[in-house]
């Protein structure tokens, strides 16, 4: 048996007493020097997670956030930093909102981490469900937000990120590439190829076979450096409850990460087993399965609660609560509604050492995941607080959960 690998997922949000002082300090998300102390704040926790044994540390990619959730617009440039600070932890994103991106600049920018990491690193892939900032940096293929809610905008969504989820992996393997999607066209004008490219020649001699055709017209194109794994990084993939996105994972052997409550959880994991037998992977089930959940640890019931309110309510109430893929009823700006929602649902798990474990044995009973991926809310939470809970995480509950040897299961 063995037990499952933990990711540390910080979701970076600039400290208030509470919204109310928030507001006071608009936008507090433009606060230069709270960035600063909070960035190299960052760079302290992953060492201390290394140290702890934890298999990853995983960065998101949401822009625009000026009342100061969630502030991670450059996942690439997190990761290529944590390189330098680590030894044996993984790095990665959950993840790159691919609508919102051009295949070939994350391709080579995936590849150039894989190598400062020497391999210890994962890529994370998601589809973008806040229109703030989707609408506006997807422009160039006029992709929107979607909530896998059916409708044509979740559909052309879905449509634009597999066509480039599947770019990237055709960057990252083959020497020489020619997309022509309905969204993205490399060479481009694409019917035409470049023509009067100056250095056609030695391209096409020293180059990539084929990139150059006879009339030294570029036909392909070959994108550099490939990555340092083979045949690339691990991939993550986010899943809210869309079974499209489990297909999808399950073909390419992506690793679904899941953010829906449990039942969904474990419906899911089965069809993901059931879609990767398909293509010839016969998977147990929970392996390679992340299930990505927020967790808290007080000394006490009323210490568990407490920090609920200090450091979770302001984003549950004004944020999380709004947004139809989070799973959780409207609380109509409500702070008590919010807090009884934010437990009923067990959207926050735990409460003292002995909760939490019960909590994740429960789960694990269920869907012995992998993964797990755990979510705090520093640098609201304070790093000190953040860290012992992460401690006692590591060394009283993961050791109470069993997943099966993944690892003799692949061999």
């Amino acid at each position: 048996m063995g037990t499952p690998k933990v990711i540390v997922q910080l979701y970076p949000v600039f400290p208030a007493e509470d919204e109310h002082d928030r507001r006071a300090k608009r936008p507090i998300g433009r606060d230069s020097d709270l960035y600063n102390k909070i960035v190299h704040e960052w760079t302290d926790i992953l060492k201390a997670a290394d140290q702890m044994g934890v298999w990853g540390m995983s960065t998101i990619e949401h822009h625009l956030h000026s009342e100061g959730y969630e502030v991670g617009p450059n996942p690439g440039v997190m990761n290529a930093h944590w390189a330098a600070h680590t030894k044996n932890i993984n790095v990665g994103a959950f993840g790159y909102v691919m609508a919102t991106h051009d295949p070939i600049r994350v391709a080579e920018e995936t590849a150039i981490i894989d190598h400062l990491t020497n391999g210890r690193y994962f890529v994370g892939f998601a589809r973008g469900y806040q229109s703030r900032w989707t609408n506006i940096l997807g422009q160039g293929s006029d992709a929107v937000a979607t909530v896998s809610d059916g409708s044509a905008n979740d559909a052309k969504n879905r449509e634009i990120f597999e066509e480039r989820v599947e770019m990237v992996l055709d960057c990252w393997t083959k020497d020489s590439v020619e997309l022509n999607g309905r969204f993205y066209q490399a060479p481009y004008p694409h019917a035409t190829g470049i023509a009067n490219y100056e250095g056609y020649e030695i391209a096409r001699e020293a180059g990539a076979k084929g990139e150059i055709d006879d009339d030294g017209v570029l036909r392909r194109i070959s994108v550099v450096p490939s990555p340092y794994q083979k045949p690339h990084p691990p991939v993550f993939c986010a899943v809210a409850r869309s079974r499209a996105t489990i297909e999808f994972a399950a073909k390419h052997g992506f690793r679904p990460s899941y953010f829906n409550p449990t039942d969904g959880v474990v419906e899911l994991a089965g069809v993901y087993a059931e879609e990767a037998a398909k293509y010839g992977r016969l998977l147990q089930l929970g392996q390679m399965q992340n299930i990505v959940r927020h967790t808290r640890i007080g000394k006490s019931t009323e210490d568990f609660e407490r920090k609920l309110r200090a450091y979770d309510l302001d984003i549950f109430k004004n944020f999380y609560s709004v947004f139809g893929n989070h799973n959780v009823d409207p609380v109509n700006n409500d702070a008590e509604a919010a807090f009884k929602a934010m437990t009923d649902h067990k959207f926050f798990l735990g409460g003292t050492i002995d909760d939490a474990i019960a909590d994740w044995k429960d789960i694990y009973a269920r869907v012995p995941c992998e993964y797990i991926t755990l979510i705090w809310h520093w640098a609201q939470q304070p790093k000190d607080e953040m860290l012992e809970e992460l401690q006692l995480f590591m060394e009283k509950v993961v050791p109470e959960l069993e997943t099966p040897d993944f690892a003799a299961a692949a061999e």
